[in-house]
């Protein structure tokens, strides 16, 4: 079974995450969308039907979403079957903060390392 199949976005925080979205979309030229920027792709080989994206985010350094981390950022990792995945963690010992929470545009858990890091796993929907 396939874990992790890409990177699905990273979150950090910031004092000002809207001064800091148009730092970045003047100096760098990102686009300034609700969730912060999309990076669109396509995965070699596949296609047209296995296409994706990478989500960058500035998030209030007041914000309680990355908890119960301590730190400043938290990475979105995509996954094949979150479900199955969800359940071969629990086996292993991996430590969740969640449950599975499904929306639209697919399904998230967040689980932590071995150092508190919180991590989100991402199942987008087809």
């Amino acid at each position: 079974m396939k874990r992790v199949t890409g990177i699905g976005g990273i979150f950090f925080k910031c004092k000002d995450p809207k001064k800091m979205g148009e730092w970045y979309q003047k100096h760098l030229g990102f686009g300034a969308e609700q969730y912060g920027t999309k990076f669109d792709w396509q995965q070699e080989g596949t296609g047209a039907t296995n296409k994706g994206y990478t989500l960058w985010s500035p998030f209030s350094d007041q914000t309680n979403y990355f908890a119960p981390s301590a730190k400043d950022f938290m990475i979105n990792f995509r996954v094949e079957n979150l479900e199955a995945l969800a359940e071969e963690l629990k086996k292993e010992g991996v430590t969740f903060v969640d449950s599975i929470e499904t929306y639209e545009y697919g399904k998230f858990v967040h689980i932590l390392d071995i150092e508190g890091n919180k991590l989100e796993l991402f199942e987008p929907a087809e």
